[in-house]
């Protein structure tokens, strides 16, 4: 009798042992085939070509007709994952980000003390490109100037900058499926090798956005995204003046990982 007692007591323990360990190979098991059929990497890194053809006053930026051409990368890191969302966290890198203004044309109409006519164009960027005209009267000793000044939009300049956006986030909806829906939002800032979007502005501007768009999962590791956002450029009031501007960016990303 003693000798069978060690064995049946291995044995209970064995039983117990595997009892404890039958739930968590089940939910294993069970986990596995979840995650292998969602969409959803745990690191992403994209390349991204992103255009906007004119500005207006969606909600703070002031400056009118100004285009945005970005040229860059990014990296997502996922956060958290169900079969309803993916969240993840993102941040952008922009090598090249130029911005374009519209310059202005002078068409001086002098009336005192003859009447002539001149224009000049090329001069520094109008916020609004609406027809602006001016009077003036100059008293320069006996002889007085006089006549209007007319201000209008005339050609173009680039500006040459790059871009950070380390604070951003992005919801992926319905990781199930191949062409999932998200939600993003970023936050970073501008350097320009000049003073944008008028010439009494600043160099260096922050930046935010925030989008809706489209990705589309060719496999597990590589997609396509297709986007919309709202994108504004703000020196935040460091300069004397601060006119903003808002775009509607459209966007394509390359996105490989895993």
């Amino acid at each position: 009798m003693f000798p069978a007692q060690p064995a049946s007591s291995l044995l209970r323990f064995s039983l117990v042992a595997l009892w404890l360990a039958l739930p968590a190979a089940l939910a294993a098991q069970a986990v596995s085939p979840v995650a292998d059929a969602l969409y959803a990497r745990v690191n992403s890194f994209d390349f991204l070509l992103a255009y906007s053809n004119d500005s207006s006053h969606i909600l703070m930026g002031q400056a009118e007709q100004r285009k945005i051409l970005n040229v860059g990368a990014s990296y997502s890191r996922r956060l958290f994952l169900n079969p309803v969302v993916n969240w993840q966290y993102d941040a952008e890198i922009l090598p090249a980000a130029l911005e374009s203004d519209p310059l202005t044309r002078i068409v001086n109409q002098e009336t005192s003390p003859v009447s002539a006519t001149s224009t000049t164009y090329g001069n520094p960027p109008m916020v609004s490109c609406a027809p602006q005209t001016i009077t003036y009267v100059i008293p320069v000793g006996s002889m007085v100037y006089a006549g209007t000044e007319t201000f209008t939009c005339s050609g173009r300049q680039w500006t040459i900058g790059e871009a950070i956006s380390p604070i951003g986030m992005r919801w992926n909806f319905l990781p199930r499926r191949t062409f999932q829906p998200f939600f993003e939002g970023h936050g970073g800032d501008m350097f320009s090798t000049h003073p944008i979007p008028v010439q009494n502005a600043g160099s260096f501007n922050f930046t935010f956005d925030f989008g809706v768009g489209l990705e589309w999962y060719r496999t597990h590791s590589r997609s396509l995204r297709f986007e919309y956002r709202f994108h504004h450029i703000s020196d935040h009031n460091t300069t004397n003046y601060n006119p903003g501007i808002d775009n509607g960016l459209f966007q394509v990303s390359y996105v490989f990982g895993r």
